[in-house]
């Protein structure tokens, strides 16, 4: 298929739950090959299955410089967590919006691969963060989700201006 397109905020789809994903074959190969080309177009460092409309546990995560690193996970969970640390975020599906909130440091993630096998990965800093913020969309949760109720209320704010701006 190739690219996808992305679902922006306030799509419904964005707040629904992925369900674990069962099948492992052709089609999610072919799935995770369009997000990690929609990433990778869109400039982003990671991309869940609920932001192009898909409600499967998958997401595609590359923090590296060079974009060369990819990392699948199906079926992800968070397992352990330790430590916080500010991160500044922005999400492909919601565009040109980016606000500080809390993170877990350092994680473990328990998930799958592209053909079923189980693995654990330890993730500090920027992959951590990075995977974070995934998972949170297979829950349909978004970053400002976790804003305070004050940026909460600027964000929308700010969504109402988008909007406005956009119809003119």
């Amino acid at each position: 298929m190739g690219m996808r397109e992305i679902k922006i905020y306030p799509d419904p789809v964005l707040r629904e739950t992925c369900g674990k994903v069962t099948e492992f074959g052709s089609a999610l190969k072919s799935l995770t090959t369009d997000m990690a080309l929609t990433m990778y177009a869109s400039s982003g460092i990671g991309l869940a299955a609920s932001q192009i409309g898909v409600l499967e546990r998958v997401a595609v995560v590359d923090v590296s410089a060079k974009q060369h690193e990819r990392l699948i996970i199906i079926n992800p969970e968070i397992v352990w967590t330790q430590g916080a640390i500010p991160s500044e975020e922005g999400c492909l599906s919601i565009p040109e919006f980016r606000e500080i909130i809390q993170r877990k440091e350092h994680i473990v993630l328990q998930a799958q691969d592209e053909k079923g096998k189980d693995f654990e990965l330890q993730a500090s800093g920027i992959l951590a963060i990075c995977i974070q913020h995934e998972v949170d969309h297979l829950n349909g949760v978004l970053f400002i989700d976790h804003l305070s109720r004050l940026k909460r209320d600027f964000f929308k704010k700010w969504h109402r201006k988008q909007a406005l701006e956009q119809n003119e």
